[in-house]
């Protein structure tokens, strides 16, 4: 059977859900066969890449001495990261993530990737480094490549074994555990950095270092394969957040490959059918028999059960608090005829960023039978750049799509977004402008010298609260419309909420992800159309007048 026909086969069967996984497994599938309708996909390249691992035999457990076969979702990844090639021949894919539960062969498959990378890609020079916070935990992966190493007749011929290093005389090829604590990260020229348990990163410091260093090479590879961790402020979660919003479609990056494969939010933990979603190589690497031993444990001891839905279920175990369900929001994003909105009147919400940062003015319809937001969005220029090197957030290409205007200069230009604002007062009947009080009030005395009603709005509970729950009823009942603007999906993907003893909840731009401005805004001009409407409680109750 050809790689191609046992990829067809892998993705039916995920697709059909005869092969069980989780969702994000099922998005890559389904990623998968988009790209392969887009990009170049060599079958040569990828079956070349699979064929390596013919060489390589497992030196532990039950395997030892057997040759190392790619499990199928092995095999999958493999396809993925080393099939698709640029115009210029060159793979597409830098980084790959994949996230399953433990004892399913993450080390083992790692190891056989950087030892592809250090004799097989061609590469002079090849600096491989199996990376971690400790050197004890980046020799696990360097310690199965050299076992793989000694135990292949034709490897053994090339590279020689050292305890600290594998080399390759001829090519000046040298493979190598490195970790957080070595003195000497700098001047390091990585071909391929393989990261096993990103999880226990504390800090970003080595991915950013390696990461970084790997700008000379033609064709780099950070390979991370990691368990779920806890910290959702730690560089795992970022690179696991990322990966997701890749797979959502929410970022569009050709460069990055990722698979996680955990049970779903709503899963039982302590239901065995769903334990194959984190543990792709059950029955084969890990049995059925040990995770309901380890189930039965966590029942009997509650101290266990995080551990158990960590390592076991693949499930980062602080309680995610993402707001809204996503595929509710893409629900309310058909396609719109805007120019139905001339004239109309709407009510304005304007979050102002920082100096630096994005601006959002959101405008808001009374449609009768729906609501419809229309988001306007604005970030310096000299920084879209910056961000997309350095947080990957694709601001140039939503500059260029005309989803962000870009202001002149490195720091916000207010006086631009002023002038930006009285034109669309031209085009719709903006009837208040409801703007946080933090950093605003020279630009609002200055719209509202241009005519506009401006008014303070409250950025507590009292003033949050009630219109967050409405947004989110509205979300739901699909009541609301936004043309699937990628700029305002991207901050409702983003948005975490906080809440008080009553179970009030308003957004927290400190436990979201990244930027939530757009949705502030939307939920600052829904609470003025509605109390308009309803002919509800002034606003002059919350802040007092405010004099222009």
């Amino acid at each position: 059977m050809t790689l191609a026909a046992k990829l067809d086969r892998y993705c039916d069967g995920v697709l059909s859900g005869d092969i069980v996984t989780g969702e994000y497994h099922r998005l890559a599938v389904e990623r998968f066969g988009r790209l392969r309708e887009r990009l170049d996909w060599s079958e040569d390249a990828a079956q070349f890449a699979c064929d390596f691992f013919g060489l390589l035999q497992h030196s532990k457990g039950r395997w030892a001495g057997q040759k190392f076969e790619l499990a199928d979702w092995q095999l999958f990844a493999i396809a993925n990261v080393f099939g698709f090639l640029r115009e210029d021949g060159k793979r597409s894919v830098r980084t790959a993530y994949t996230s399953v539960a433990r004892k399913n062969g993450k080390s083992t498959f790692a190891a056989g990737v950087g030892l592809l990378m250090f004799v097989a890609d061609g590469e002079g020079g090849s600096e491989v480094y199996s990376a971690a916070t400790k050197r004890d935990q980046a020799r696990i992966t360097y310690d199965e490549a050299a076992n793989m190493v000694s135990g292949s007749a034709s490897l053994a011929k090339l590279i020689r074994v050292q305890r600290h290093n594998l080399s390759i005389e001829r090519t000046y090829s040298k493979f190598l555990p490195l970790s957080s604590e070595s003195q000497k990260l700098d001047g390091l020229n990585p071909h391929c950095v393989l990261v096993d348990e990103l999880h226990a990163h504390r800090d970003r410091r080595l991915w950013d270092v390696l990461a970084t260093a790997t700008g000379a090479r033609e064709q780099p590879l950070m390979f991370a394969i990691t368990t779920a961790g806890w910290d959702r402020t730690s560089i795992c979660w970022e690179v696991d957040d990322y990966s997701r919003r890749v797979l959502e479609g929410i970022i569009e990056d050709d460069s990055w490959f990722a698979m996680p494969c955990g049970l779903d939010e709503d899963d039982d933990w302590q239901d065995a059918d769903t334990w194959r979603k984190a543990n792709p190589s059950l029955g084969e690497t890990i049995t059925a028999e040990y995770l309901a031993n380890q189930c039965k444990q966590a029942e009997e001891s509650p101290g266990r059960v995080q551990s158990f839905r960590q390592l076991h279920c693949n499930q980062w175990t602080e309680s995610s608090s993402r707001y809204f369900d996503m595929k509710k929001w893409d629900a309310c994003g058909d396609p719109y005829d805007l120019s139905k909105l001339d004239g109309r009147p709407c009510f304005a919400g304007l979050d102002l960023a920082s100096t630096t940062d994005i601006t959002a003015l959101v405008l808001v319809f009374d449609m009768e039978d729906h609501y419809f937001v229309l988001p306007f969005f604005w970030i310096p220029a000299g920084n879209a750049a910056r961000r997309l090197q350095q947080e990957r957030i694709p601001y140039p290409q939503w500059i260029e799509s005309r989803h962000i205007e870009s202001t002149p200069g490195t720091v916000t230009d207010y006086e631009y977004i002023r002038n930006r604002i009285g034109e669309l007062g031209k085009i719709y009947n903006i009837k208040e402008i409801a703007i946080d009080r933090w950093n605003a009030t020279q630009l609002a005395i200055q719209l509202g010298q241009d005519g506009f009603e401006v008014n303070f709005f409250g950025q507590g509970m009292r003033s949050m609260a009630a219109p967050t729950k409405e947004l989110e009823a509205l979300v739901l009942s699909e009541k609301i419309a936004h043309a699937g603007h990628p700029v305002l999906r991207w901050m409702a993907a983003n948005t975490s909420v906080e809440k008080d003893a009553a179970d009030n909840r308003k957004p927290s731009k400190k436990s979201s992800s990244e930027k939530i401005d757009g949705i502030v805004a939307t939920i600052m001009a829904l609470s003025r159309l509605q109390q308009d409407e309803d002919g509800g409680p002034s606003v002059y109750n919350d802040r007092g007048i405010m004099h222009l």
